[in-house]
């Protein structure tokens, strides 16, 4: 979106990009008012609604389909070997998921493992001092760790459909006075969608210092995410029981069980296909 905005292909006198530091600032920016919608995981989407502010989500941006993964040391060859072991994993719904999922498949629980609650930007300084000998993480932070020696167990392409970014809106501004921004804003996201898959040097460049990274650096953020396109979003999100809402209402049963999000959700209006293009 910011690409399209720099670029020219979002008319800012109908939509206006403002930057968060973090998904906490985000949701604060639209309980407040001076923020309409944002982009998030469908986990914060649904902790919000159970938190009373009513969000809808309008567009996918991308699926996990291996950018998720767990990491673990050499010598530990399967998920049933992390007993007994030190797994670090960043708290939040997509750490909690990845690693119930992991923990399961492994046939394990949570009392056969040593939990470490470890944000994302301490997983490479723990890995390095031995702290951890497994740790759920995500591109591109997987991919040192994995060039340092680390073993793939287990990755978001088992769970899929379920680590999701999309855009949300607030639920009562779906109306007829703000469609017109809401289908440009989408009609924009698509263009530069378009625009990385059919030039992806010339989008790193042009994305790289709004990043803050090189520009053969830009790529790599997307390793393992399948950004679907607009007839790809519509089969997400449209019909009587869109593919989208299986995964919230399984997400939500996950979420629920840790107290992260109400089970009681009827998901009135969670998901709305309407804004999409479907001349396609």
């Amino acid at each position: 979106m910011f690409l399209s905005r720099n670029e020219g292909w979002l008319d800012a006198q109908q939509v206006r990009l403002v930057e968060t530091t973090s998904a906490t600032a985000s949701l604060k920016a639209i309980a407040e008012g001076w923020a309409d919608g944002a982009a998030m995981t469908l986990d914060e989407v649904l902790k919000a609604r159970a938190n009373g502010l009513l969000l809808s989500v309008v567009m996918v941006f991308d699926l996990s389909a291996g950018a998720d993964m767990v990491v673990a040391r050499p010598g530990i060859k399967k998920l049933a070997d992390l007993k007994g072991r030190r797994i670090g994993f960043e708290q939040g719904a997509v750490g909690e998921l990845m690693l119930q999922e992991a923990l399961r498949v492994g046939g394990l629980t949570r009392e056969d493992v040593t939990l470490v609650m470890l944000p994302i930007d301490q997983q490479r300084d723990a890995w390095a001092r031995d702290q951890l000998d497994a740790v759920v993480t995500y591109e591109p932070e997987a991919s040192h760790l994995l060039r340092q020696g680390g073993r793939k167990l287990f990755d978001s392409r088992q769970i899929p459909n379920t680590i999701v970014d999309v855009l949300a809106i607030r639920s009562e501004l779906l109306d007829r006075s703000h469609a017109c921004a809401i289908r440009h804003l989408l009609a924009a996201h698509f263009r530069a969608r378009e625009h990385l898959l059919r030039n992806p040097q010339d989008t790193a460049y042009r994305m790289a210092p709004r990043l803050g990274i090189p520009a053969e650096q830009v790529l790599a953020l997307y390793k393992g995410l399948v950004l679907p396109d607009a007839a790809e979003n519509y089969r997400l999100l449209a019909g009587t029981s869109p593919e989208l809402l299986v995964s919230a209402r399984k997400l939500a049963a996950i979420m629920g069980g840790r107290g992260a999000a109400s089970p009681a959700d009827p998901f009135a209006a969670l998901i709305r296909a309407d804004f999409l293009a479907t001349d396609f």
